[in-house]
């Protein structure tokens, strides 16, 4: 990995570069980082704190913590367990994508047809309430979504919880 160190309103002394340096190359260890990736670092003091801001660009995205600390080495430490944190969330975000291709190959391969496959069938009676009572039975019950019968339109609907906290509806057309 290389590196690009700037400093805002402070000298950076090479005990600063190396612990920088030594701090980053620890990233190494996760594949999303190679030998040609260059993590720029600014570090800048103010009056009473100091900031590190660590950008390194990757091939599957941009890794980007910034941190204020009074203590520019406890800051370059948090700094560093955000990026940790970020290149986890990134290398599960891939698995779950080739996960789904890897099913399938495992699928079209010659000892496997999908009739070997066990499904769980679930009957359910979509009971006739309004969205409000929905959305209640489902965090009552804990569930992502739930499938009820709308009593204003009297179509079956499914509502849920999307990554963003709120909530989407699904209406169901006879």
């Amino acid at each position: 990995m290389k590196f690009t160190i700037y400093g805002d309103n402070v000298v950076i002394t090479e005990g600063m570069r190396q612990k920088i340096e030594t701090k980053l190359s620890f990233l190494k260890k996760y594949l999303l980082i190679d030998d040609d990736t260059t993590a720029r670092v600014v570090a800048k003091v103010y009056p009473n704190t100091q900031k590190v801001e660590i950008t390194i660009p990757t091939k599957v995205g941009i890794l980007r913590a910034e941190v204020s600390h009074p203590d520019f080495y406890a800051a370059m430490d948090l700094a560093i367990d955000k990026l940790e944190d970020q290149i986890r969330r990134q290398k599960t975000r891939l698995s779950r994508r080739h996960k789904d291709s890897l099913a399938e190959s495992f699928i079209e391969d010659d000892e496997f047809s999908k009739d070997d496959i066990p499904v769980r069938t679930k009957n359910i009676f979509a009971e006739e309430m309004s969205l409000d009572d929905a959305i209640m039975q489902m965090e009552m019950l804990g569930h992502s979504f739930f499938i009820y019968t709308d009593s204003d339109s009297e179509k079956i609907a499914v509502v849920y919880k999307r990554n963003d906290g709120a909530y989407g509806l699904i209406e169901v057309d006879n």
